[in-house]
């Protein structure tokens, strides 16, 4: 076998993802907040950067994406007004409503601050102290007797007698062991008996709505253990959750763009916070421009260089946002318009085709987005469903879930539709759905089935 070298030209493409179209990409795919941080971890390490709000006639500068090398000098002598300028009055403080609203009370706080208003011997307080301690979010022990005790060093009078304490404390039902106990608590002993004798012997049968059973089993009309049983599933099983958590946090929903109906026109704005705008500090700016020590005009050069793509990165974000929800606005206009049954089946393609987009592109786009709209607060993807058949044409699944709803909500309480009565009257309104179907949808919509709605 004969082995040569020989020199050969090829001519391929490939594609090669640069340090920018990541953080394009990554930018992108970043909901309002998590761009936020990023943007102020940028702010933090590039002194070329400052955040302002830029003159209204004033839009932010376009660079050219094929040009890779950039004549700083001249962009810098160019644009000598995109720059950082201070604020009129650094002493002036802006006010916010939110500033005087105080934290939320924990539940454990809540009941610290009872105990404190009683008059506890030293050992009751430190019995005390420890339930409250041992109880979960939903407000319910989960300390057993026999561990207070020993973690006390207490007997078992003293270990119910505070329990008792903490059961009379708000919000009542709390210190509960058992679902049972804790909806005893709540009614005391002011309420009619019979109400303490279903709660204690019928607890499943009201989960299920098995007013038949109840009522022949406690010599009641099926009116009154239907009111019963109202006022039972009126009281609180967990009652802990009236509190916010110790861990847990407020999550906050920061709309990426707002639709606005102005004299019958539907107009979008893309949320400032979503895209800060971002300068060029003068300071630096004039620093490279004076030129002076090489380490150093290459070091600022490197910083702006940086910068510029993160301007570019999130100006095209915006405009990204923008053609996206335009899109969706111009496809689903009827939903605006008339609500939930008039939302038409709409896919990731058929938008990215609508605006000369890669399908990826809005999927990155719509994801963790959210708009404000006169119909409410929606993410993105809402306005992306499926398809189901029908005679008047193809319905998005949310269309259908709309219509079940409305059903349900208009029908007779003492006779509820059942799944095959619901696919039955859709039908008849020119969409074919299955039984099963109907099921499926009604459970994503956490409504109970109709023998569970019916009321007597």
């Amino acid at each position: 076998m004969k082995l040569n070298y020989n020199i050969k030209l090829e001519q391929s493409q490939k594609l090669i993802m640069t340090a920018e179209l990541r953080q394009a990409i990554q930018l992108l795919q970043f909901n309002s907040i998590e761009l936020n941080e990023y943007i102020s971890n940028e702010l933090e390490e590039n002194p070329m950067l400052e955040m302002e709000n830029p003159p209204k006639e004033m839009e932010t500068v376009a660079i050219d994406s094929k040009d890779n090398d950039i004549e700083w000098t001249e962009y810098i002598e160019k644009y000598d007004d995109v720059s950082y300028k201070p604020e009129i009055d650094r002493n002036t403080k802006d006010f916010n409503i939110e500033d005087f609203i105080t934290q939320d009370q924990s539940l454990k706080d809540h009941l610290i601050s009872q105990l404190n208003m009683l008059e506890l011997k030293k050992k009751e307080r430190i019995i005390a102290d420890y339930i409250i301690e041992n109880l979960d979010e939903n407000g319910y022990l989960i300390a057993s007797t026999d561990e207070i005790m020993s973690s006390t060093k207490s007997s078992l009078k003293n270990v119910e007698g505070v329990l008792s304490i903490i059961h009379s404390l708000e919000p009542l039902g709390v210190g509960a062991r058992t679902l049972k106990e804790c909806l005893l608590i709540q009614i005391n002993d002011s309420h009619d008996p019979i109400v303490k004798q279903i709660i204690e012997n019928h607890l499943e049968d009201i989960a299920y709505n098995r007013i038949n059973k109840i009522a022949k089993e406690n010599d009641l009309s099926q009116n009154d253990t239907q009111r019963i049983c109202d006022f039972i599933r009126t009281l609180e099983p967990k009652p802990g959750r009236l509190f916010s958590s110790d861990s847990g946090e407020t999550k906050y929903i920061v709309p990426d763009a707002t639709i606005l109906l102005v004299d019958d026109e539907y107009i979008i704005q893309v949320n400032e916070y979503t895209g800060p705008r971002l300068n060029i500090n003068s300071f630096y700016r004039n620093m490279l421009m004076d030129g002076g020590d090489r380490n150093a005009t290459e070091f600022l050069q490197d910083k702006l260089n940086s910068a510029m793509w993160l301007i570019r990165s999130i100006e095209q974000r915006r405009q990204t946002i923008y053609k996206v929800v335009e899109s969706i606005l111009k496809h689903q206009l009827e939903f605006f318009k008339e609500g939930d049954k008039k939302l038409i089946p709409l896919t990731l393609k058929e938008v990215a085709d609508d605006i000369g987009m890669h399908e990826s592109t809005i999927s990155r786009t719509t994801n963790g987005k959210y708009v404000q709209t006169p119909r409410g607060l929606f993410e993105l993807k809402f306005f992306f469903s499926s398809s189901l058949s029908g005679n008047t044409g193809d319905i998005s699944s949310t269309s259908v879930k709309s219509m079940i709803k409305e059903l349900i909500d208009k029908e007779d309480a003492k006779k509820p539709l059942s799944d095959e009565n619901i696919s039955k009257l859709l039908d008849q309104r020119g969409t074919k759905i299955s039984r099963r179907t109907v099921a499926k949808y009604r459970d994503e919509m956490e409504i109970p089935s109709s023998t569970l709605r019916k009321r007597f």
